[in-house]
């Protein structure tokens, strides 16, 4: 499909997973760009959701695994915002519910007639890496079905050190930050706020965006430069330790492969200077870090 109808801009943008971190922040950016938001949520009582509201947004019920509720929240919506419906299950990642959650949303839209999708999955690495492969499948799906497709591929965010750590892994512990990536390698970060911004210039530019894919960073420092701009930020002495291949291993058999496959040199290739051009206020850490970051790391530092 090449051709669509513009949308109305008076029309609000259904923003799912608004409750979470990108969904959250591109509803926020859009909000203050002066386009309605209709946000996506579970639970309309949530702080999170209440949150939004307060800051403009309508709030409307709805679940991916509940498919007739999402036709009332698409009525009279202009685009979508879609975040990945990941599932897991006791084994880990379930592809197939995430495939069918993601297949359920872009019915819904196209039912809708929306002609308008921007969906943010993952960044991609030279190899297909373990809980990529549902991904890909939505891409395509989306691809086939809806006619002004655009898809994000953010890296790891800049706020995942503010992160409590995800079994011992990332985040920022009695200044020490813990990763699997090797120390003096390069590692592609993305202030959330950009990712916002990407999906804000595919709204606003629907043909210039159509059938796009956009592998999204906005740095890559080494994890011992990054630890050492965030103690010059913050001014709390802060240090990177790599987690050994024991105690990758035993936190599961897909951690230890992602590193494995990381220091094969399966890694993140977001072109940020060609990014930089279609967004020129690109993050880099230390922006970051000045604008909100170090402030936040404080607080949990101290």
């Amino acid at each position: 499909m090449t051709t669509a109808t513009p949308a109305n801009p008076d029309s609000p943008i259904l923003v799912t997973g608004a409750t979470g971190k990108q969904g959250g922040a591109t509803a926020r950016r859009l909000l203050a760009g002066g386009r309605p938001v209709r946000a996506l949520v579970r639970d309309l009582t949530a702080p999170a959701a209440t949150a939004l509201a307060a800051a403009g947004a309508q709030l409307v019920r709805g679940d991916f695994d509940d498919p007739a509720s999402l036709p009332p929240a698409l009525d009279g919506a202009a685009a979508v915002f879609g975040i990945p419906p990941v599932a897991f299950g006791p084994a880990g990642p379930e592809t197939d519910l995430e495939v069918a959650r993601g297949r359920v949303l872009i019915d819904a839209a196209a039912a809708a007639g929306i002609e308008q999708v921007v969906f943010s999955t993952v960044a991609s690495a030279s190899d297909l890496s373990p809980g990529w492969g549902g991904k890909v499948l939505i891409e395509e799906y989306l691809r086939d079905h809806i006619a002004l497709p655009t898809v994000l591929r953010p890296v790891r965010f800049m706020t995942n050190y503010l992160a409590g750590g995800f079994i011992g892994i990332d985040g920022i512990s009695d200044g020490v930050h813990r990763h699997i990536f090797s120390p003096h390698k390069p590692m592609q970060i993305i202030a959330l706020e950009d990712i916002a911004e990407f999906a804000a210039l595919a709204f606003a530019d629907p043909a210039r965006f159509a059938g796009r894919t956009l592998e999204l960073a906005g740095d890559e420092p080494t994890p011992v430069e990054a630890a050492a701009a965030i103690s010059e930020a913050t001014g709390i002495p802060i240090r990177y330790e790599q987690l050994t291949d024991a105690e990758v291993a035993a936190r599961g058999p897909e951690i230890a492969e992602t590193k494995k496959r990381w220091e094969a040199g399966h890694r993140w290739h977001a072109d940020i200077e060609a990014l930089r051009v279609i967004h020129p206020g690109l993050r880099t850490l230390t922006d970051w870090l000045t604008e909100s970051g170090a402030a936040a790391i404080r607080a949990l530092e101290q």
